[in-house]
Order: structure tokens, then C-alpha cells, then sequence
């Protein structure tokens, strides 16, 4: 499987979370995956960590967080669906699960996730999409490549989208909202962008069916731009909230239908970060250094935290290989061959007739 990285924007992941203004919200998650009903603080930089743990996986520090409870050894969500929604403060979706305070809202990104996933699953080639449309930015991986290889990623591709078949706009009561205004339509062409994904995946059901969890990130901006030009109090700002609210709540809920009931969905809804995040183009494939030039002092690495589990499956073995080695040992030299040998026992009957 080719397995390319994309100068535009694109992550998939299968569990939904979302946050609305400062807040962190889960839309969809099954039962194994045990969120708490409470106000308990999130914060932005630990949503990475948070996402790794709905998928099972383990993460280099403890994330001392009452909200979400330790779940079943051997069950993890298909996927896992993170949205990113800047310049709102709230958006009000009618169901969730959960929904959580967010604190210091700093940028973050999934590319940790996302290397796990590969590195835990590269033979099974997980679908991994990370996409911000108003950047074009994607970033695919796996079987990916294949699956969303039609999805349009550049702005001029996806306002040549809302003019053919199958187009948001026939269906979305635009209200105030017009179709020529350059903020307007990239509002739009993010309400597509998650229409044309569901559209996809509907397409190729089969990937909710493997054993490989997959990852999708979304970063929506266009609620940003429309509070820019025409502020927080105007008609279209508001008819956009009510929009993309209505859209969030359909995506979660099919996404969720498409892999058995077996996703989380998230949505993060920031009115804006507190420091810009600054992206650094590097591909999840790239091999890592294996000296350290940087240390002038010979020091050790930084601590892996899969050392703990090599070091007890080595321990281990090497302690039943030693156990073996004396049992072994222990039976030789206490062995009667006149009675546990068959060749000296033969031997001694031949003696004795002679």
C-alpha cells in the first residue's frame, strides 16, 4: 500500500470527541469506553494522551484525570474522530456523552497518535487522516491513500465541489449565508469536506471490519473567519453556528453507525489558541538518528516507554531458561542407568546371562 504524505489536511481516528468554546465534548463513544459525568478541567495539551488512552494504548505519563475511567484489556474502539472547532464558544449539540471544561487551549496535534497506530499496526495499514481544509493541509496514511484519494483538499477544489451533484448547498437552509462570499464558502466547504468523508466511508464499509483502529483529526476554521468579517452578533455568523452544530451532531452519529457502534467522537471548540502552532513537515515514516550527537557527554537516551515491557520479557525468559538448564542438569546427574537408561539396562541383562 502506498503510503505517501499529502501537503494538505487530513487525520482519521475513530473515537469522537468534541469541545464546545473551552470545552471538551464527547458525542459518541461505546459502553467500554467509560466516561465520567462531571466538570473536571481538561487540558488542551493533554487531549493527545486522552485519545491514545480511548484506543487502548499506553502514553509516557500518567494523565491523572477522573473523567475517564480504565476500560477492558482486550477491547478497543475501531476508530477514533477528533474535531477541531475555532471561534466558537459553544455550539449546542443536542446529545452527548460527556461534556468537560477545557484549560489552557493550546495547539496541539495527533502525530504521536498517529505514530503509534502505525508503529502498532503497519502490517494491517490503519486509516489515518488529518485535515484542515482552510490550511490545506492532509496528512494520509495507509489505506487512506486509497479510500479518500477523491476527497477534494485544496480550497479550489472544494468550492469546485459545491457546484456538482450531491452538493451541501441544495440541501443546507443557508439563510443568510451566500454562496459568492469568499468566508462564506469556506465555511461551506467544511460542512462538505465532512459530508464527502461520511460519503466515503459509506463506500468503503469494509474498513470498519478490520482489527486495525483508525484515526481521523479535523480542524475546522471557517466559524473563525465568519467572526472576523462579520462578528459574533451578525445573522451569518449566527445561522453557521446553527448549521454547523446540526452537521457535527449527523457526522458523529453516522460515523459512529458505520463502525458497529464502535468509535469515539470528539468535538473541541476553541474561540482561540493561545499561542500559534507551528507545524514542522516531516513524514511518520522518517527513520530515527541512532547516535546522539547532541549530548557532548556521551549521556544515555531519554527513557523509552517500551523498555519496561522488554526488559520484563527478557528478564522473564532468561529465568525459565536457567530453571530449565538446573532441572535439566539435576536429573542428569542423579539418573540410575542401570533403571533410567534403556541402553545400560539391556546391557546389564546381556552381563548377567553371560
Amino acid at each position: 500500500m502506498n503510503q505517501n504524505i499529502i501537503a494538505v489536511a487530513a487525520c482519521p481516528l475513530l473515537v469522537l470527541t468534541g469541545v464546545h468554546g473551552d470545552r471538551l465534548t464527547v458525542l459518541q463513544a461505546p459502553e467500554f469506553v467509560s466516561f465520567q459525568k462531571g466538570d473536571w478541567p481538561v487540558s488542551g495539551e493533554t487531549i493527545p494522551d486522552l485519545v491514545a488512552l480511548t484506543m487502548g494504548f499506553s502514553v509516557k505519563e500518567d494523565l491523572s484525570w477522573p473523567g475517564l475511567k480504565a476500560g477492558p484489556l482486550f477491547q478497543r474502539p475501531r476508530a477514533n474522530v477528533l474535531v477541531v472547532v475555532r471561534g466558537v464558544d459553544s455550539l449546542a449539540l443536542p446529545q452527548s456523552v460527556a461534556s468537560y471544561p477545557l484549560e489552557n487551549p493550546v495547539p496541539f496535534t495527533m502525530d504521536s497518535v498517529a505514530e503509534t497506530v502505525h508503529s502498532l499496526f503497519a502490517e494491517d495499514t490503519p486509516v489515518v487522516l488529518q485535515l484542515a481544509p482552510s490550511e490545506e493541509r492532509l496528512y494520509m496514511l495507509g489505506k487512506a491513500n486509497a479510500v479518500f484519494e477523491d476527497l477534494p483538499v485544496t480550497l479550489q477544489q472544494i468550492r469546485a465541489r459545491l457546484s456538482q451533484d450531491g452538493s451541501v448547498l441544495a440541501s443546507l437552509p443557508l439563510n443568510s449565508l451566500s454562496r459568492n462570499a469568499e468566508a462564506d464558502l469556506l465555511f461551506l466547504s467544511e460542512v462538505q469536506v465532512l459530508h464527502d468523508i461520511t460519503a466515503l466511508l459509506q463506500r468503503h464499509r469494509h474498513l470498519a471490519k478490520d482489527h486495525s483502529p483508525d484515526l481521523y483529526s479535523l480542524e475546522l476554521s471557517g466559524l473563525e473567519e465568519l467572526s472576523r468579517l462579520y462578528g459574533q452578533d451578525s445573522p451569518q455568523y449566527r445561522d453557521a453556528t446553527a448549521i454547523l452544530a446540526s452537521v457535527l451532531q449527523k457526522f458523529g452519529e453516522d460515523v459512529y453507525a458505520l463502525y458497529g457502534n464502535n468509535a469515539v467522537v470528539e468535538v473541541v471548540t476553541v474561540k482561540s489558541f493561545e499561542a500559534p502552532l507551528t507545524r514542522k513537515s516531516r513524514s511518520i515514516l522518517e527513520s530515527k538518528q541512532i547516535s546522539n550527537p547532541g549530548s557532548p557527554y556521551n549521556l544515555a537516551y531519554k527513557y523509552n516507554f517500551h523498555y519496561a515491557v522488554v526488559f520484563n520479557i527478557v528478564l522473564w525468559l532468561m529465568i525459565t531458561l536457567a530453571l530449565a538448564v538446573i532441572a535439566i542438569s539435576y536429573n542428569l546427574w542423579n539418573m540410575d542407568p542401570g533403571y533410567d537408561s534403556i541402553i545400560y539396562r539391556m546391557t546389564n541383562q546381556k552381563i548377567r546371562m553371560d
